[in-house]
Order: structure tokens, then sequence, then C-alpha cells
């Protein structure tokens, strides 16, 4: 993020998640982190949400490039997802990059392929990267790569989901469950106290 904020008229939201499947769990046991999943978001509600997983809520193996929802799928069928929200500065040049490679994958998704062997490999912190093949951070960072967002100096094959929280951090905007965050933004559209609103949610996972 290198562009004055004077010039960012426009935001990116970065989604963390801590969902309770399997593939979940491991990717947690494995990396001793508390975040398996990221994705990235066109607006602050997360309707326009993107990122690689599962396409099927019962098939854990047929993944790829998916369009998000989180009251519908993985996300809607657990309300105790616990997450935290970043809201990324970016301009208007980089908001229309970010939104025209995304509409590359939308319109070529099944050219794009999850990306095991990475996945594989950044637990060993091996980068394996071929343009086809991504998994969840790896796209979310390729995404902010291309639009000249520079958040990492690593490769983006080498990107966890926690990477993101430790970059980001001070762009929190929220933290605690998934299912209430919608709640959360109509608390803060109408000047409730919001930091105590997220303290008093965390605090009950």
């Amino acid at each position: 993020m290198t562009e004055s904020l004077d010039n960012c008229t426009r935001r990116i939201y970065v989604l963390l998640s801590r969902t309770h499947t399997t593939p979940a769990r491991l990717i947690r046991f494995l990396t001793k982190e508390p975040y398996s999943h990221a994705s990235i978001a066109l607006d602050v509600e997360l309707k326009e949400l993107y990122s690689f997983a599962r396409k099927h809520i019962h098939n854990p193996f047929d993944c790829g490039f998916i369009e998000e929802d989180i009251e519908a799928g993985i996300f809607g069928m657990d309300k105790n997802v616990y997450c935290s929200v970043y809201e990324v500065p970016v301009t208007e040049e980089q908001y229309r990059i970010i939104r025209e490679e995304i509409n590359v994958f939308r319109k070529n998704r099944d050219v794009y392929q999850y990306n095991y062997t990475g996945l594989a490999g950044v637990m060993f912190g091996k980068s394996v990267t071929d343009g086809k093949h991504f998994f969840c951070s790896q796209f979310v960072s390729h995404i902010f790569y291309k639009s000249g967002v520079r958040l990492f100096t690593k490769s983006n094959g080498l990107i966890r989901p926690y990477d993101f929280h430790i970059r980001l951090r001070e762009h929190c905007i929220y933290q605690g469950k998934l299912s209430e965050y919608r709640s959360f933004l109509r608390y803060r559209q109408k000047g409730i106290k919001v930091e105590m609103y997220m303290e008093e949610v965390a605090q009950a996972i």
C-alpha cells in the first residue's frame, strides 16, 4: 500500500474466517494459526465475495474459484464461524483493476483449479505457482498484487490467511461471529457504540 491515503477513495475488504470443517481444522492444526480461510470482497457488506474453496458443501475435494455468500453454504450452515474483516484503502484505478481481475476468474472459472500442491508447499515454505492453480490466500494476494497493491514482499504462493491479519491489523473493522457481521454494520450506521458491540461479540465466542 504505497499510495497516499488522500488518493485512496475506494475500499476493498479482506475476510479471514475460521470454520469448523475437517479440512479447516487440519489447516489450523498444521499452521498453528487461528484462521484457515481468506476471501476478498468488493463491498463492505461482503455481497461480492470471492475465494478459492469447495464448490459444493458436502464435497471438500471439488474445489476452485467460487462466489461466496456469508449467509449460505459453509458459512450459512455454521452460525459460530469466527472471522475478522479488514478494510483496505485503494485508488479508483486499483479498484477498477481488482474488479477486472476478478471478472477474469468469473468468466473463466473452469480454467482455474484449486492449488492442492501449493497448499502443501506453503506448509514447508515452498511456493508453487503456475497462474492457473490457487488456494484461498494465494488468490487474494494475487488479486491485490495485480492491481499494484503490494501487501507482501514474499511470493503469493507463500501467503497464509494469518499473514493478512499481521499486515492489515490496523485496518480491522470487525472481529466476531460472521453471522453477526451485517448486524454490526447496522449498528455502526446508526452510530451505536461499535467498539463495545465488537467486544461483546468477541467475548461471546
